[in-house]
């Protein structure tokens, strides 16, 4: 029987997130505003028949499909919100879950870091996926699983502050999220993202 390990919906995909995904999408690239469903479950396999589920049921694009060893991973977006819903609705159904089914979220490190050394920024800025991280910027870091929450939380942070994307990692065991800005705009994304994890659904 399969897992649901995550099922986020994105009601709006920000400027930087969207580009986020597009530099690794496999299928179709997303854009601006257009909603956004993220599946995750186990075992990995099952999301390829899953991923049938979605695409036969609404007029939704594939963004990413990816099989890891131990997850199935599926993005898929439109510009109607009601048919990402109804697609990964669909989804729910042919596992016999409910939203409910999903696992909660949990945070496992969380911290803001002022002022970030010109050395420790030329570090993180080797293996970024983002923007540049610049000397004497504050720093907002975040690991949580499941790892694809780590999408939800970047982009309700972009949609509150103003604040850079570093880097967002969303597959594996553990995502991880990297953003800078002032002190005061990091601090308030800080919240949010915390906010979100802990408001999050699913069976604990």
């Amino acid at each position: 029987m399969s897992t649901l390990r995550s099922y986020i919906f994105l009601d709006r995909l920000q400027p930087q997130l969207m580009c986020l995904l597009g530099s690794t999408a496999r299928g179709f690239l997303p854009r601006h505003n257009d909603a956004a469903m993220v599946i995750e479950v186990a075992p990995g396999m099952d999301i390829e028949w899953l991923t049938d589920i979605a695409l036969k049921h609404d007029d939704v694009k594939p963004g990413n499909l990816v099989v890891e060893r131990q997850f199935g991973y599926l993005e898929f977006h439109g510009q109607s919100s009601s048919s990402v819903k109804s697609a990964g609705a669909a989804v729910l159904d042919a596992m016999g879950v409910s939203e409910k089914s999903v696992l909660k979220p949990e945070i496992l490190a969380s911290k803001v870091i002022d002022r970030v050394d010109g050395y420790h920024a030329f570090l993180i800025n080797r293996s970024k996926a983002g923007s540049m991280l610049l000397p004497g910027e504050s720093l907002y870091i975040m690991e949580m699983t499941t790892s694809s929450y780590a999408l939800l939380v970047a982009n309700e942070a972009e949609k509150a502050a103003n604040v850079k994307l570093i880097d967002c990692r969303f597959m594996g065991p553990a995502g991880r999220l990297y953003l800078s800005g002032t002190a005061s705009d990091v601090r308030t994304a800080a919240a949010v993202a915390e906010a979100v994890i802990r408001d999050a659904g699913g069976a604990a």
